[in-house]
């Protein structure tokens, strides 16, 4: 079965949002045996989306469509399938109902333009949306499925897994799609496509390499009649790719390097402390956007200024001698943080993030220190990608080098 999705929304064609929904989908399709052949971003006109309806109508099985079902003039998802299916819009009076009362549980008048998100045609029928107002629509006509749901991620996601998804799992038919990412850091992408080299003539799995933020991901892909079969033509062939990278896997499918940082940390009953420069934040933030963190790091400080590091005690004939922006200083921002706050691990970062240079030394510029008990590691590097994703890269080295540090303390 042949799918296809239309994002719908202005402010997507004009950057304002990302289209998260689709990436979202993209990734579930094909575990309920449905192939995804198009996408298409449409704005908020009429004509436009009915005729992206109407091509996709005409080529694909199933019309996924997120966006435009809210209460507006310029939200007009429900028209354009009306038009494309030549068919009218009533008021679904059990729907209006179920709305009023919803506006009422909460203490707020109901605005009639909402009555808009109550409207269905002879071939659909409502969708729940317990996390918003607009429901969304099911239509089934002339053998073809047309899907929508509200834009909001939150409202979508949960229409899908709960509503939408089951029922497309019985339209899939034979053949589903499975799929492993191992994640791997500390080793470039060519270096892992050759150490993996005898395992890419596979045809099913399918084996996809690719560079990625916090490393280089290797997608594993099965296809056969059912999950069981498919997971079991992907187990060997994972195996081997683990026995062949080892410690360079450092987690898998939805695993995040600091998640699985902090479950090291957390198992040994070990805990850690960072002391940012130039990331401002950003390494402690990320470390905190884990569940159960507290058990494990005690706290962050962000030195930013020369006179706030030697506050905190790093040496000023240290940075005299080296520079603010130098390993030996981050070396002694990691030692800092971790006697301060009575840490097992500190972590130090100090560099340059803008476009500037500073000491003489050019922007991208970074010192990564981790102190422990028994000593400190460091990684220097120059690399430029612009203020946000230079910062976002050292974050990732910073818990690269902890990991690895935790690995080679553990014998």
């Amino acid at each position: 079965m042949r799918a296809e999705i239309i994002s719908v929304g202005t402010e997507i064609l004009l950057g304002e949002i990302t289209d998260t929904n689709s990436q979202y989908l993209a990734a579930r399709l094909p575990a309920i045996g449905i192939d995804l052949y198009h996408q298409s971003t449409v704005g908020d006109n009429l004509a436009r989306l009915s005729e992206a309806i109407e091509r996709g109508l005409a080529r694909s099985d199933v019309l996924i469509i997120t966006g435009g079902l809210g209460p507006t003039d310029d939200d007009l998802t429900r028209e354009a399938i009306a038009d494309v299916l030549g068919e009218t819009m009533f008021v679904d009076s059990e729907a209006e109902n179920r709305l009023r009362a919803f506006f009422t549980a909460r203490g707020v008048s109901f605005p009639e333009r909402n009555v808009k998100q109550t409207m269905l045609i002879p071939s659909a029928t409502a969708i729940p949306n317990p996390r918003g107002t607009a429901p969304g629509w099911w239509v089934e006509k002339n053998d073809k499925y047309i899907v929508a749901m509200p834009g909001p991620p939150a409202e979508m996601q949960r229409m899908w897994e709960h509503e939408v998804e089951p029922k497309l799992a019985q339209l899939g038919g034979a053949g589903v799609l499975v799929s492993r990412v191992l994640k791997t850091i500390g080793v470039g992408e060519s270096h892992i496509d050759e150490m993996i080299a005898p395992l890419l003539n596979s045809a099913n799995p399918s084996i996809g390499v690719y560079a990625k933020p916090d490393g280089v991901h290797i997608r594993l892909a099965a296809k056969a009649d059912f999950q069981e079969a498919a997971w079991v033509l992907i187990a060997p062939v994972e195996e081997e790719a683990r026995r062949i990278l080892g410690t360079i896997i450092w987690g898998a499918d939805n695993d995040t390097l600091e998640g699985v940082v902090g479950d090291m940390l957390d198992a040994r009953g070990l805990t850690l402390a960072t002391m940012e420069s130039c990331t401002s934040g950003l390494l402690a933030s990320t470390i905190t956007d884990v569940t159960g963190a507290a058990q494990y790091y005690k706290g962050g400080f962000v030195a930013y200024s020369t006179q706030m590091k030697m506050g905190l005690g790093v040496s000023a004939d240290i940075i005299e001698q080296h520079g603010a922006i130098s390993a030996e200083v981050a070396g002694a921002m990691a030692a800092a943080a971790r006697r301060d706050l009575d840490a097992n691990y500190g972590i130090g970062i100090t560099g340059i993030a803008g476009n500037d240079e500073v000491e003489g030394k050019p922007p991208g510029t970074m010192h990564i220190a981790v102190a422990g008990e028994f000593g400190a590691d460091n990684i220097s590097y120059t690399f430029y990608q612009g203020r946000q994703a230079t910062k976002r890269r050292a974050v990732t080295t910073a818990l690269f080098l902890l990991r690895r540090t935790l690995l080679a303390q553990a014998g």
